[in-house]
């Protein structure tokens, strides 16, 4: 395997070969530290797996640097990594072409499942930035074929968390609930889902569009 990372920030950037060494041993990792670095070294690196691409980053300019990485690669996935947390800047970046947006807070379980969802060819988009209702239109039907539908906000808002990696006990921690509580919901859920298990559940949502519209 082999990642392009750039990131102005050395710590940052040693501090993520952990996560790339979980996904393979053998990883290669190609650094850069700005924009115009990160697309020399894609262009010298050869067969790319995945690029990562700190946002703030010099040479990025909003997202015109991940717009550039995408033209000239677009075979290849790109994530961004970010210390923001702003709704905005994800779905910016989702409307770049970004295949993912990793926030630097990511626990180290949700950091590696998402990498591995994006290399596996799905996409990764932390649920926050979709957590505000969607208001339908005055003729829109609901979606029934679409099993994401059939979930109660509060299902909703623990399949988010679920996507995210994090566990039944931390998920019972952040909304104040039993750990049991939890079980239970999750289990009803994957049923819904018509899911065997945790894995499934995060595979039928992202396939029935939770990247984009987990709120919907």
């Amino acid at each position: 395997m082999r990642i392009l990372l750039a990131d102005d920030h050395t710590l940052v950037r040693q501090g993520l070969m952990p996560f790339f060494k979980a996904l393979d041993p053998d990883v290669e990792v190609v650094e850069a530290s700005t924009l115009d670095e990160a697309l020399e070294a894609a262009q010298g690196a050869g067969a790319l797996d995945l690029i990562l691409l700190d946002l703030k980053m010099p040479g990025m300019r909003g997202t015109q640097g991940l717009v550039a990485m995408v033209k000239a690669y677009p075979s290849v996935p790109v994530v961004i990594l970010s210390g923001s947390v702003e709704a905005a800047d994800v779905m910016s970046c989702a409307d770049g072409g970004a295949a993912g947006y990793l926030p630097k807070t990511l626990n180290s379980t949700a950091m590696i499942n998402a990498l591995r969802l994006v290399l596996s060819g799905e996409r990764y988009f932390p649920s926050f930035a979709f957590s505000a209702p969607r208001r339908p239109t005055e003729d829109a039907e609901p979606d029934t074929s679409n099993p994401l539908s059939q979930l109660e906000e509060r299902e909703k808002l623990i399949l988010g968390m679920v996507v995210e990696g994090r566990t039944n006990k931390e998920i019972a921690r952040a909304l104040d609930l039993q750990e049991v509580t939890i079980k239970v919901q999750t289990r009803n859920i994957y049923r819904k889902l018509g899911a065997a298990n945790r894995s499934q559940a995060v595979r039928i949502a992202m396939e029935n569009g939770w990247r984009l519209t987990p709120g919907a």
